[in-house]
């Protein structure tokens, strides 16, 4: 029925295109989001629903356990059905993803955007075509979307700095920093909070890289870093995987003396809740993909009819040797 609706709208517009030159496309394309209904496609427990979920790349582990919870969750609602992209870290090819679920005319879409500016157009588009939105983790620019669930990535840098503060270099001392990819939004959070988090300590970041999110980057840089700056006491990386490429750098030069703290925490062998039991790792901060998350608001949004808030925040916690076993164990048992 929505579908059939929309076609009807497309038609109405070129036959009226003489008149209003590229109809529809004012809304589309302004800066502002346009007002939406976003339960708009929802036909209730008989209708069956398309999704499209643009995801930024597929090399960070983190992204790979976000589909596969979408995938899970979305399995035991029997109207969903979720279609999935791969940006391999290019923006051109997630604003293609993201065109072609919408010639697809899916009911929903779910993104993880590379970078917020070159993907908040194409987002906004998709929005004010009338098509619900959901962002996860990385966010867009402006308002042109339905909800966005994520972690409060400056609390979760905040969190990493205090533990550095407060239990790891509790007199100061000089670290290194690995950011995420420069353009997206966690990579600012998470350095804006771990600034908050050492403020009045003795620690100073004597130096910073961009590890774009890959353990392989984390590890040359780190490699870098280590001969440009021999005085590093600890590593603040923004992910685990960084965190776990810089270790192995340190192994590599001879610094077993180094400490390493990630964020991430994925409840997987290869995680770092994991990383923290085997002693690689002094910390992770658990950031929950909000794979299940997302499913539960599609569900509500096209199957149950009800409205969603504009901003979901999901819980972090500290994972340090004396909390990995237990923390591994809970989150495993959803």
């Amino acid at each position: 029925m929505y579908k059939t609706t929309k076609s009807l709208v497309a038609l109405a517009c070129a036959a009226v295109a003489f008149a209003a030159a590229g109809c529809g496309t004012t809304s589309e394309n302004t800066g502002a989001a346009q007002p939406q209904d976003p339960t708009a496609n929802c036909e209730g427990p008989e209708g069956n629903y398309t999704i499209g979920m643009s995801q930024a790349n597929l090399a960070e582990p983190y992204r790979v356990r976000m589909d596969e919870d979408i995938r899970k969750a979305a399995a035991e609602i029997p109207q969903l059905d979720v279609q999935f992209s791969d940006a391999a870290k290019d923006n051109s090819q997630q604003v293609n993803d993201v065109e072609n679920f919408i010639t697809k005319q899916v009911d929903l879409l779910m993104i993880s955007p590379n970078e917020a500016a070159p993907l908040t157009d194409v987002v906004r588009k998709a929005y004010n075509q009338g098509i619900p939105v959901v962002v996860l983790d990385r966010k867009v620019n402006g308002e042109a979307y339905t909800t966005y669930i994520g972690a409060d990535n400056v609390a979760i840098g905040r969190q990493a700095g205090e533990y550095f503060k407060n239990t790891l270099l509790p007199e100061g001392g000089k670290i290194a920093q690995i950011k995420g990819l420069s353009g997206s939004t966690p990579a600012a959070e998470r350095e804006k909070g771990f600034k908050q988090g050492i403020e009045g300590s003795g620690i100073e970041i004597v130096a910073s890289a961009d590890g774009e999110w890959e353990r392989s980057v984390g590890q040359q840089k780190m490699d870098a870093l280590l001969k440009s700056h021999p005085e590093i006491q600890a590593v603040y990386a923004q992910n685990d995987p960084m965190a776990e490429g810089a270790w192995l750098a340190a192994q590599s030069a001879g610094r077993d003396d180094l400490k390493f703290v990630g964020i991430d925490g994925l409840p997987i062998p290869s995680g770092g809740i994991k990383a923290v039991e085997a002693g690689r790792l002094a910390a992770t901060n658990v950031y929950p993909t909000g794979g299940r998350q997302a499913v539960d608001t599609a569900k509500k949004l096209l199957v149950d009819c009800q409205q969603v808030p504009k901003k979901q925040t999901l819980r972090t916690e500290l994972v340090t040797e004396e909390n990995a076993g237990e923390v591994y164990a809970r989150l495993n048992q959803r």
